[in-house]
């Protein structure tokens, strides 16, 4: 490719409301252009960049033995009624009325159309294992996008279905799936991390995340730098960071705090530790009778230490939460406590409310929390002395860094990533909804073990720019940059001896696979390589007159802190050379 037959348009500056790195870099270089919010045109250099993304996950789908298809953007409400998502999928489901007035989505994800194909076209377990996938344009209404392509409305993603007679069977499939995003981030050149994963609003019993790690990714991920231990900070577990419950040594003493409302005002007050208080959240859960009428609400009294933070997600999986819970109203906690939030605390509630201990907390002794009366609290606080033992102890704090790895095998440390790949263990939570079966081999039917696995492509672009950039522009992992080398002719319109020697470099990298670019577009030198370093491509040679005279060419890796002198004679194979090891 030519740049003067290619549409190479960059920005000096990003505008004005371009948020991250990743957004500002691919609008100056040309890559996506906004055409509303959270919404984006992929222009041809973006576009390539999109395709080699594509070709590898292609490439080890069909590998692992799932099967291509494209199931449709506008998808019918009948099947998101089936299972439910149709109201619970909330505003980010963008639904529409065709002329007739029938419903219709857009789809988000196609678990409801997948199923409803293999429940009409699978009908005996001869036909399983299968793995359906497509590679598709998905839209979420995002009620606030952002971050260009990493939080957008419009995205491409790929996103797979396993359909197997067994939950053995469907484990099999779920760690096929496994392997093959290993090799495909192994093979996008991306640092990234597999990590255990809360499953969501997707639902299903096994979920992991395939997270690229990046200083400026939304999650954070928790790891074990001397084990395999990795899971998302709303999954990793916290284990109690005392071995036992000590002896009591200090009597119960209710103490003044007036106008301290935060454990750490309080322990700064009392000149302790804030790993001796007691942080009290107070949830509520509501009911409904047989009719479906509002029934009251449960209220729940949430203990985790001072320094400690409530994980909601680990909240919810507690029975009698996973229906839901809000955080309780002013009103239903003078109710239950007679005070204010700042003054709360497990010992003596005026109402009966459920008490759940993290495990921490479930451990400590003498410790401070609140008296139920605004300017005071307890010191000394001891379990089975002072207050009961609490109604459930669990594990629902977020853990910090240096906190005990679960395996015991070292300790942890938390880093920041972007989710770019999900896979799910589903079950029968579809094929159920759907009522989806196939004959098994007693002739009964039985309903699909189900697996979804998906991977934001256009994602992956901005992840790859979030962790491979510097002051100067992308830094390309050559897999999926745009172009793997540029030509850049110093003097294109006057030396003769220049155009011919690049044009020979151009094609012989061309002859040998590497997808080149000759820039002719006759730029000062400055320009062009201002250019290719903010375009981020992997592998730039350039040509001028004085070098041509003294055989060498200037070689300059996007990577490499200064340029190499390299003969004439051997550039194309030392770039050839560099390429093929990029992509091994």
């Amino acid at each position: 490719m030519r740049a003067s037959q290619f549409h190479l348009f960059t920005l000096k500056e990003a505008p004005s409301d371009a948020e991250v790195v990743s957004q500002k870099l691919m609008l100056r270089a040309g890559m996506i252009r906004k055409a509303a919010a959270g919404i984006y045109s992929y222009m041809p250099m973006g576009l390539r960049a999109i395709r080699k993304v594509e070709a590898i996950i292609r490439e080890e789908m069909n590998r692992a033995g799932a099967m291509e298809l494209v199931m449709p953007l506008v998808q019918p409400a009948e099947l998101w009624q089936e299972t439910g998502r149709w109201d619970k999928m909330g505003e980010e489901l963008l639904r529409l009325k065709d002329r007739h007035e029938r419903d219709f989505a857009l789809q988000p994800t196609s678990e409801e159309v997948v199923t409803d194909i293999a429940r009409q076209e699978l009908k005996s377990y001869r036909q399983l294992p299968k793995n359906f996938y497509q590679i598709q344009t998905k839209f979420r209404d995002e009620r606030r996008p952002r971050f260009g392509v990493m939080r957008g409305r419009e995205f491409v993603m790929k996103d797979a279905y396993s359909f197997d007679r067994s939950a053995e069977a469907a484990g099999r499939s779920y760690d096929i799936m496994y392997a093959a995003y290993q090799r495909i981030f192994d093979r996008l050149g991306l640092a990234y991390r597999a990590v255990a994963a809360d499953t969501g609003a997707i639902g299903g019993d096994r979920s992991h995340e395939f997270q690229v790690i990046a200083d400026t990714g939304e999650d954070a991920i928790v790891y074990c730098p001397t084990s395999a231990y990795a899971a998302n900070i709303e999954l990793a577990e916290a284990v109690s960071l005392l071995p036992h419950r000590a002896a009591p040594e200090e009597g119960l003493e209710k103490t003044p705090t007036p106008g301290r409302e935060t454990c750490a005002e309080v322990a700064d007050l009392l000149d302790l530790p804030l790993e001796r208080t007691v942080k009290s959240l107070v949830l509520a859960a509501d009911e409904v009778d047989e009719a479906g009428r509002p029934a009251g609400a449960t209220v729940w009294l949430l203990l985790v230490r001072g320094d400690h933070e409530l994980n909601e997600v680990k909240a919810g999986k507690i029975d009698g939460l996973k229906a839901g819970f809000r955080f309780a109203s002013e009103t239903e906690i003078l109710e239950h406590f007679g005070s204010r939030p700042g003054s709360l605390g497990p010992i003596g509630p005026r109402r009966p409310v459920r008490i759940v201990a993290d495990r921490t907390v479930a451990d400590m002794a003498d410790f401070v929390c609140g008296a139920n009366e605004e300017g005071f609290h307890y010191t000394g606080v001891n379990w089975g002395r002072d207050l009961p033992e609490p109604d459930l102890v669990a594990d629902i704090r977020n853990v910090v860094e240096g906190d005990p790895s679960p395996d015991g095998r070292g300790t942890l440390a938390i880093q920041r990533g972007i989710e770019v790949g999900h896979v799910f263990y589903l079950g029968t939570r579809y094929s159920e909804a759907m009522n989806a079966t196939f004959l098994d081999d007693d002739g009964k039917p039985k309903h699909f073990e189900m697996g979804c696995y998906g991977i934001g492509v256009t994602r992956i672009l901005g992840a790859a720019i979030e962790q491979n950039h510097d002051a100067r522009g992308i830094i390309w992992p050559v897999p999926i940059a745009p172009f793997e080398a540029v030509v850049c002719p110093v003097g294109w319109s006057k030396s003769p001896a220049v155009r011919e020697e690049s044009q020979r470099l151009y094609d012989a990298l061309l002859a040998a696979g590497v997808d080149v670019m000759l820039d002719d577009r006759d730029e000062r030198p400055g320009v062009m390589f201002a250019d290719w370093e903010l375009i981020g491509v992997p592998h730039r040679i350039t040509l001028g007159e004085r070098g041509l005279k003294d055989g060498i060419a200037e070689y300059q890796g996007r990577r490499d802190g200064e340029a190499s002198k390299v003969p004439v004679a051997d550039v194309a194979a030392f770039v050839i050379e560099r390429v093929k090891a990029a992509r091994a």
